[in-house]
């Protein structure tokens, strides 16, 4: 049973954040080293691509396990960890193909599982979770962040489970036109992920990170 605090306890608490800069640093802030986030978007729009660079970046902090389930870690992701800049030197981004949800779940159970998890995407385990199964494998990873992907339904995460894990994310980025439209717990804005597409899809508004101007 959870304890309950008084408000010196509350104020006396230290947590474990990122220290990011530039653009990770505008958008995101300085977000706990734990919790949930979600990115999604429709296909050939950046998504892949903007949680690649986000996981090279974030394994400049700690390493990061990558799980491609949807793709493998075949040519396509290749390709694609090549169009989001990540060096071959890169040694603490650790890229695995799809196991099943029992497997994931005994994999991010082991002590040398790295504490940054992305799970690419959710389609993925949509027959395997149901609201019960996630909140207790959350429950059970909490000293972890994950980070899920998901395709797009009417500009929300796909499925029942995709929409509720966005509910309960501490941050969200929806993925179109090559930007990241960033929101939740932090102080939100918009990441290009190739500047030069991102304007001929919405124009130079992207640049000013006008949010209004991209959603609409």
């Amino acid at each position: 049973m959870a304890r309950v605090l008084n408000m010196k306890n509350v104020y006396d608490q230290v947590f474990d954040e990122f220290k990011f800069d530039g653009i990770w640093l505008e958008t995101l802030g300085a977000p706990e080293t734990t919790g949930l986030w979600i990115v999604y978007g429709n296909e050939k729009q950046g998504k892949t691509t903007l949680s690649l660079q986000l996981a090279d970046y974030l394994s400049k902090f700690k390493d990061v396990l990558y799980v491609s389930a949807e793709e493998g870690v075949r040519k396509s992701f290749v390709s694609a960890c090549r169009r989001a800049g990540i060096q071959h030197t890169n040694k603490k981004l650790k890229p695995i193909p799809y196991l099943d949800f029992e497997a994931l779940d005994k994999k991010l159970s082991t002590r040398k599982c790295p504490k940054t998890v992305f799970i690419d995407n959710i389609s993925a385990y949509a027959d395997e979770l149901t609201k019960a199964k996630f909140l207790a494998f959350r429950a059970k990873h909490k000293d972890k962040l994950i980070i899920f992907l998901s395709h797009e339904e009417r500009k929300e995460p796909e499925g029942a489970i995709g929409r509720f894990i966005k509910k309960l994310s501490d941050i969200y980025i929806r993925v179109v036109g090559n930007a990241g439209i960033v929101g939740g717990r932090c102080p939100g804005g918009i990441i290009p992920i190739n500047e030069e597409k991102a304007v001929l899809y919405h124009g130079t508004e992207i640049l000013k990170n006008n949010i209004e101007n991209v959603t609409n």
